[in-house]
């Protein structure tokens, strides 16, 4: 093999690729205001979901946490009462928490819900700037009544 063979075709065949890769559209967001549309299938923010009535679809059987292979997920559940009704079931859970240090956002929390309780939205700006921000309680999963 020759100089040619080893130095200029190489280097050729890259300006080359280089050159075609220059001929295409840029595109370019103004990312605050503009988001790029997610995949189908993208996982990122999880949702603790209600019923229409209010309650909430959690009923603290801890499938979600079984089934998460980081183990990142603790329930702890309690009995509903008469008096103090938070789902529709015999109990729920009066402690939720997600250490999303620890995820890996495979949705299998989700698939293992039997009630549809944990769902993963596709919110994906989940930024902070101490540790402890990052366990998620109950009262930061559970979605607003209002957004239903």
């Amino acid at each position: 093999m020759g100089l040619l063979d080893k130095v200029v075709k190489p280097l050729t065949g890259g300006m080359t690729i280089t050159a075609k890769r220059l001929a295409h559209k840029k595109v370019t967001l103004n990312y605050p205001e503009e988001k790029r549309a997610m995949y189908p299938r993208t996982r990122w923010r999880h949702v603790l979901t209600r019923y229409e009535s209010g309650l909430e679809r959690c009923i603290g059987c801890s499938l979600c946490a079984g089934a998460c292979p980081a183990r990142c997920i603790y329930v702890q559940a309690a009995e509903n009462t008469d008096q103090e009704r938070y789902s529709p079931g015999e109990r729920y859970a009066v402690r939720y928490e997600i250490n999303m240090i620890r995820c890996i956002f495979c949705g299998y929390c989700q698939e293992a819900c039997p009630t549809g309780a944990i769902v993963l939205r596709d919110d994906f700006e989940l930024a902070n700037y101490n540790r402890e921000d990052f366990i998620y309680t109950k009262e930061m999963l559970l979605e607003p009544i209002s957004d239903r």
